[in-house]
Formats: structure tokens, sequence, C-alpha cells
């Protein structure tokens, strides 16, 4: 049982009113593991409507998960300021709703409530969009994102994803995840090559916590200028029982389930984490980055997994990409974040610095 949850929840409706859904997802506070999925189609009825009904029912779900404190993530102001007693309930039709999500908050000791910008909710916003798929008699589709040829208006932060240099592990293609390795000598001489590379003008340093991220951090900050911010959130996947050994190895200990971790990112190395959970920290580290440094170029020293997602997720592909992506070590990969919440990833797997 987990006694901290985050919910994150949302509702829509296409026509206002028009065929609407719901989605709700609860994590473990600590971990960032998805503990619970609720979504529904609810017919014809109003956005707001249907943001209640996804906040209700994400409540409802820590209920029986037993949480005793709960932090509310929505991307809906209304919702969020009413909750907080801030703006009131004026409308006849969802006072009902409101009153039935205060009573529920009783259950807790706790509840919080937090406004996130839509690009931040993409779990929720996404199970609320395949149940308005649903309401409407389509199948659900995989992503809503609005494609456009036309080139970004707004401003842009712009994240330099560069993988560390090469330890004793990398030529040995041996899993690598938490370990505390230093740069081999073929790493030095990468990320020296990589402090020479040029870049435009680069305003931040951020890396993973891990030494080989922070030693290529470091020599390439250094050559720029800058200190080194690390961030946790872009530490590698914890590859539990797999750490140091090679597939091969892998395979002779654990065949059946390394067979479905290649083709799955929510089965777990044994005693490891997932590529989900991966995921999910990795998009906060993100989000963090870019909040904190707009209109900037911030270079990011972190590994296989976390870049892999990250382009990925700008992509928008599906999750077999992060099979079907390669990255060297030292390689450098660009991924431009706009105001609009729209993203361009503009070079991947770079490596001609070390030619």
């Amino acid at each position: 049982m987990s006694e901290s949850v985050v919910v994150e929840a949302d509702g829509g409706s296409r026509g206002n009113p028009g065929p609407s859904g719901y989605g709700a997802v609860v994590f473990d506070a600590e971990t960032g593991a998805v503990l619970a999925e609720r979504s529904d189609s609810l017919g014809v009825t109003t956005n707001n409507v249907a943001e209640y009904r996804g906040l209700i029912a994400g409540l409802e779900a820590a209920r029986e998960l037993g949480a005793r404190r709960v932090a509310v993530r929505m991307d809906s102001k209304l919702v969020i300021e009413q909750m907080k007693g801030t703006w009131q309930v004026k409308h006849e039709g969802l006072r009902p709703l409101a009153k039935e999500a205060v009573g529920l908050r009783g259950a807790f000791e706790s509840v919080t409530f937090e406004w996130i910008p839509r690009e931040r909710n993409k779990y929720a916003d996404r199970l609320a969009n395949e149940a308005m798929d649903r309401a409407s008699g389509r199948t659900p589709s995989a992503s809503r994102t609005r494609a456009s040829w036309v080139p970004p208006t707004t401003t842009r932060t712009r994240l330099v994803l560069v993988r560390h240099g090469a330890t004793e592990h990398s030529g040995a293609m041996r899993f690598s995840g938490r370990n505390d390795l230093p740069l081999n000598d073929e790493g030095v001489e990468q990320a020296n090559r990589l402090a020479k590379r040029t870049y435009g003008r680069v305003d931040a340093v951020v890396s993973s916590p891990l030494p080989r991220a922070v030693q290529t951090a470091e020599i390439v900050a250094a050559e720029l200028g800058l200190p080194v911010e690390v961030v946790d959130e872009f530490v590698e996947t914890d590859f539990g029982g797999w750490e140091g050994l090679t597939f091969a190895e892998a395979a002779e200990v654990d065949g059946p389930l390394l067979r479905s971790w290649q083709g799955s990112i929510d089965v777990a190395p044994p005693g490891g984490e997932t590529f989900a959970h991966v995921g999910r920290r990795v998009e906060r580290g993100r989000d963090r980055v870019v909040a904190a440094h707009p209109e900037s170029t911030v270079l990011v020293v972190s590994h296989v997994t976390p870049i892999k997602w990250l382009v990925s997720a700008a992509l928008e592909a599906p999750p077999i990409a992060l099979f079907r992506l390669h990255l060297d070590t030292a390689s450098v990969s660009v991924v431009d974040y706009y105001g609009d919440a729209n993203c361009a990833v503009t070079l991947v797997n770079d490596t001609a610095h070390l030619r």
C-alpha cells in the first residue's frame, strides 16, 4: 500500500456539450509507479462536468488503494480553484459534483490541489481522449497532438542531450545502470572532444548524478565556463539483478523475463525499474529544466534510456521506439521545446566530433 499518492485527472467533450469522457491515473508519490487507471465515456455533457468526473474517479481510486495523503494535479483551473475554495461553484450542474468531490476528501488525512499545464497532464489527457473516442463511436487514437507544417512562431528552449563518455561497461555491452564507474581513457578523450564541439550559445549545463555523467558534464562545462547542476531525474535505469551482465548472461539466468522486457516498457528487470517509470521521472526532470530555463539552450548529460525516452516522447513514437533507437557514447541529440507545447527533434546520435 502506498500512503502517499499523486492523482492526475482530466476530462473533456467534443462540442461542449458533446461526446465526452474522463481519465484519471494514480501514481505512487515516491516511485512514480502507476497504481491505478480510470476512464469512461459519459455520453453528451460539458468539459467541466467531465473534468469533475475525472477528479472523482481519481479520488475514488486513491481511496480504494488505502492512500492517506493525496496530491491532485489537473490542468483545469476551474476545478482546482473551486476545490481550493478560492472560486465559488456557481454553475448548478457542477454543485453536486463539487459536493461529491469535497466529500471524498474526508477519506484522507490530507488532499492538496495543484494546477499544471496541459503538457504535464498527458497521461490523464490520453485516457480522457480515448474515452471521448469511445463516446463518439470511434476507435481510440494513440495521439491527439496537432500536426502542422507551419514553422513554430513561439520562443523555444533547446535541450542538447549528450550521452556520457565510455566506461569499462560500454565496449563490453553490459547493462550499466546505477553503478559508480568513472569514464575510462576512451571516455575521457570523448568528453574532451565534446568540450571542443561548437554548440552555439549554451546557457546552462545539467547532469545525471552518476559519476560517468558528472565527469563528462564537468569537462564540457569547464570549456563553456559554466557550473554543473545535478538533476536526479536524469539518472539511468535501475537494471536490478542484471547490472553488469551482458545480454547473453542475462538470458542465461532470466531468459523468459528478458524476452518480455525487450518487448514492453512495463516489465522490470529483477529488482529494477520499468522503462515506463523511467519515462515518467525523466519527463518530470525535463519539465523542470525547461521551466527554469525559458528561451535558453541547456546541455543535458545523461544516459541511453533517458535520452531515448525524450527523443521518442518528442516524436510521440510508440513504446517500441525505445528498442529501435541507438545512441553511441558521447553522442549528441537535440530537442527544441516551444511555448505552445510543440516540440521538434533536430538531431539524433550525432558523433561528428569523435571522427
